[in-house]
């Protein structure tokens, strides 16, 4: 989707840390229109570098929550698109787990290797704080607790930092206690048992989710083969938990039990969905389906497909607890995320009971949880 062209308007912005000379006042926000979407910003400041996207999809259920990506897009194009169906996927993914927020999403173009900087993320963190607490940004792919300390010196609308700091901590843990849990519960639909003892799994990606889901697949004693671009990962695992590694071109096209797409999306398209071989696809990557219609793909190749936004609910959940009466409470969240399985069986019982693919029943219990709440304020 292309973006429009809005005129650019500059706020003069100061910042919580003054004192620091990597601080910028040269910040340029402007809007970037967007049908179904609450607020879409552009924030570019050159002395900085940032060149940044926030998407807010909807607040009807509370304020926006989603992570701040940094990632070398090939163009503010394809971040754009990126950022919509991210933030998009949030508010579904709120929905449905009851955390009591609302869907956004923010990007950061550029290569995470050669521009990362304090003056960046403080930078990163006035363009947050221009929203006024209607999108509150937490850890994602290239972005770390440490960044988010950063960004938490210019605002305040940050969750996901450390204990020590009266945060949740690292989010990446509990997505991928869910995923797992979510793992098993598609076994035990799609093979009458649970176990994964004796399956076999492809994971493709074994970063800060993928790795963990690896390890409690492999201790349980599947057989697992992951595909990464960080060879040191791959050994780590293969060394201690015995992943036998495949190369990134054939992961998806393997035979294999249950293939777990843990990198990042649009992985199931029009090509890669005929060379499945699996009986099951759940993984933690967010937007995995390319476009609405390849659930139906999945569904009509007799494939069970959890979808992304419920499996993958686990860090959204751990950090949404942050905002409860109290602050927060690992034990509250860990029960909260032990109800995935639960709400991925209620979806294929709904997708079985008539006759869509999973996809479309997870989408259209969001929706109907966003809609009555928004009626219920009317």
């Amino acid at each position: 989707m292309a973006p429009s062209h809005p005129v650019a308007i500059l706020f003069a912005l100061q910042t919580a840390a003054p004192s620091l000379n990597t601080v910028s006042d040269t910040l340029q926000i402007s809007e970037i229109p967007v049908e179904g979407y609450e607020r879409v910003v552009r924030g570019v400041d050159p002395q900085t570098g940032l060149h940044a996207i926030i998407a807010v999809h909807d607040t009807t259920l509370g304020p926006a929550l989603g992570g701040l990506r940094m990632w070398n897009y090939a163009s503010e194009e394809d971040a754009v698109f990126d950022v919509l169906r991210l933030a998009k996927g949030m508010s579904y993914k709120s929905a449905v787990a009851h955390t009591g927020l609302g869907g956004g999403k923010a990007v950061m173009i550029g290569d995470a290797k050669t521009i990362k900087s304090e003056g960046l993320y403080l930078a990163m963190g006035r363009l947050v704080e221009s929203l006024g607490g209607l999108y509150t940004t937490a850890e994602d792919v290239n972005t770390s607790i440490g960044d988010l300390e950063i960004v938490r010196r210019a605002t305040k609308y940050v969750t996901g930092l450390s204990r020590d700091s009266g945060g949740s901590g690292n989010p990446s843990p509990y997505t991928a206690y869910g995923v797992y849990l979510g793992v098993r519960a598609a076994l035990g639909w799609a093979f009458d048992n649970d176990d994964p003892k004796g399956r076999t799994i492809a994971i493709q990606g074994v970063g800060a989710v993928g790795g963990p889901l690896a390890e409690r697949l492999a201790e349980a004693g599947a057989t697992v083969y992951a595909a990464d671009r960080n060879q040191k990962r791959l050994d780590a695992l293969t060394e201690k938990h015995g992943v036998k590694q495949v190369k990134a071109e054939e992961i998806l096209s393997m035979e294999c039990d249950l293939l777990a797409p843990c990198a990042l999306g649009g992985i199931l398209n029009d090509e890669s969905i005929p060379e499945l071989r699996t009986k099951v696809v759940a993984g933690a990557a967010n937007n995995l389906l390319l476009k609405p219609e390849h659930g139906k793909a999945l569904s009509e190749r007799g494939i069970l497909y959890a979808p992304d936004y419920v499996i993958n609910a686990g860090g959204i959940v751990n950090v949404s607890v942050e905002f409860h009466d109290g602050g927060y409470n690992e034990e509250v969240a860990l029960r909260k995320i032990e109800r995935i399985p639960q709400a991925l069986k209620e979806l294929w019982t709904i997708s079985r009971e008539e006759g869509i693919p999973s996809s479309d029943a997870a989408d259209r219990l969001a929706q109907r949880i966003i809609a009555e709440a928004r009626a219920a304020k009317a």
